[in-house]
């Protein structure tokens, strides 16, 4: 069974010599048809986030399932999934909740699969449970991979701040990249708010104009905060979301929120904030939301299946995983990658 294997830091290499899961009790076997190509990978490859494991790549997964344990009900072979990517324990209160990517025990254990257990950049991916399955019905699975991650984080960072986000209010998203271009659909479809887009490059802030956001700020400009507040004017934005997380980018943040607005961290930039009183409007919420719930992917489905959102996808080979990384780490991906096996 080919697949693409984490070795340790910057060693990813495409093997062939796995053999085949077989499940039992509640597990499932998928057959894969997608898995998408996150910028999470790169924290795992390059800085050594997970270590002292080898284990298959992939959080963003779909397929069809190809076998199950003799505990599994309500699925068969051939139906068509998503697979839940953060697992947690199960049983924990968070857990019954539908949030096992805040399960009380996330301390103890690997996050899912291809975050420290085997993931779906292969031809199989063994589940370990039929309750990490989200069936997509009509959805091609190559497409509504990135669902799992791409839509799901920001669909569950936006709901957070859903009763803010009025049409009399502006949000401001960071980063129009894999999740934030789906942000920007999301935001169109399901709330009253103007867009305000921010990213670096013309190509990605002419394609917010395309997802529909009604402004647009080249966030390296030295007034890009005082662009903002020109539109918003004094009250400034409600909601802020940023799919960066690099230093700059939160501290425009901080200088565009509005009093008692959302500041919401999603980018896992490693970007620092020293907290003043005098800096951050009184009021605000800074909050760095973790992936979604399970309940959560299943509307982020329905979206999909009405139409309303597409994640913008490229797709590759399993053998090609190594020249998308580094595509990836030179901001050359537009949209999500997605390897098809």
């Amino acid at each position: 069974m080919k697949a693409v294997r984490f070795f340790g830091h910057k060693d990813v290499r495409v093997v062939n010599d796995l053999e085949k899961p077989v499940p039992k009790g509640d597990e499932v076997l998928l057959k894969i048809g997608g898995a998408g190509v996150c910028h999470s990978d790169l924290h795992i490859i390059d800085e050594g986030t997970v270590v002292g494991t080898v284990f298959t790549l992939g959080h963003e997964n779909a397929g069809w399932i190809e076998e199950i344990g003799e505990n599994v009900e309500g699925y068969k072979k051939g139906d068509a999934v998503l697979v839940y990517g953060p697992w947690g324990c199960g049983h924990c209160k968070p857990c019954q909740q539908s949030k096992e990517n805040y399960c009380d025990h996330q301390s103890e254990q690997a996050y899912g699969g291809g975050l420290g257990l085997d993931g779906g950049m292969s031809e199989y991916m063994l589940v370990p449970s039929s309750r990490l399955l989200v069936p997509i019905f009509d959805l091609d699975p190559v497409i509504a991979a990135p669902l799992t991650d791409a839509a799901l984080t920001p669909y569950s960072a936006i709901k957070r701040s859903l009763p803010k986000l009025m049409a009399d209010e502006y949000v401001v998203v960071i980063g129009v990249g894999g999740l934030g271009h789906v942000a920007l659909q999301i935001l169109r479809e399901i709330s009253g708010a103007e867009i305000i887009a921010c990213d670096v490059t013309e190509e990605k802030l002419a394609f917010a104009k395309e997802l529909g956001a009604a402004f647009t700020i080249n966030s390296k400009d030295a007034d890009a905060a005082e662009q903002i507040q020109k539109i918003t004017g004094i009250k400034k934005a409600k909601v802020v979301i940023d799919f960066v997380g690099a230093t700059s980018t939160i501290d425009l943040g901080t200088k565009v929120v509005s009093l008692d607005g959302d500041l919401t961290i999603v980018g896992l930039g490693a970007g620092h904030y020293q907290y003043s009183m005098n800096v951050l409007p009184f009021g605000v919420s800074m909050t760095n939301p973790y992936w979604g719930s399970r309940t959560e992917l299943m509307e982020v489905v329905g979206l999909a299946r009405q139409k309303k959102i597409h994640i913008e996808i490229e797709k590759h080979k399993l053998d090609d995983a190594n020249e998308v990384y580094e595509r990836m780490r030179q901001g050359k991906i537009k949209g999500r990658a997605v390897l098809v096996p």
